[in-house]
């Protein structure tokens, strides 16, 4: 009689020790499982602070390539020079017409223009983008390639746009005509000399 009750216990302590083991095996995989879930949610976060911090670099350098680009075009049509008016009636630092201001929708009299540098540099982004989208086709094909041995940029042809307008650029694109403004100056110089500048306008 007594034996069956031994057996009894010890099968019950054995069995005690094997669940408190599993358990324990349980707690230690659990944690183990955690453990890798807060390593990923580290590493996410990790990669997504680089990520942000690569936007901001991105963002700033786009900045200043834009502002060396419109510094370098106001330098050579006014000297940067926001009062100035030139012969042809020409205003302020990036030298526009008041046929370009009103087809952007800027109805400003010369002297809220001239006066105005912020809204001169409205004006220069509006002009930009315009020509920007009248032309991202040609952008598309020719940026990054060498033309008459001139290295082509988006740069480059919204420049060249700014001087001579987006279908004077079209044109050279398709037979090789050549725009010169009122002083002589040929848009290609422009596609020239302001190229290069990683001014990525949306």
């Amino acid at each position: 009689m007594r034996k069956p009750i031994i057996f009894a216990v010890i099968l019950s302590l054995l069995s005690f020790g094997m669940i408190e083991s599993t358990l324990s095996s349980g707690k230690n995989s659990l944690t183990k499982e955690s453990s890798v879930n807060i390593e990923l949610i580290d590493l996410i976060k990790q990669q997504r602070e680089l990520t942000a911090d690569s936007l901001r670099l991105a963002t700033l350098h786009h900045k200043q390539e834009l502002d060396k680009f419109l510094s370098a075009i106001g330098h050579r049509e006014s000297g940067n020079r926001y009062g100035i008016t030139n012969k042809w009636g020409y205003m302020g630092k990036y030298q526009f017409g008041r046929s370009t201001l009103k087809g952007l929708g800027f109805e400003v009299t010369k002297k809220e223009f001239l006066s105005n540098p912020q809204l001169q540099e409205e004006a220069m982004l509006s002009l930009l983008l315009h020509n920007k989208e009248k032309l991202q086709e040609y952008i598309d094909i020719f940026d990054g390639q060498t033309v008459n041995g001139m290295l082509i940029t988006e740069s480059g042809i919204l420049a060249a746009a700014h001087l001579g307008g987006q279908g004077s650029v079209k044109r050279y694109f398709k037979n090789g005509k050549v725009f010169r403004d009122g002083n002589g100056t040929k848009i290609t110089s422009y596609m020239d000399r302001f190229s290069g500048y990683d001014i990525q306008l949306n």
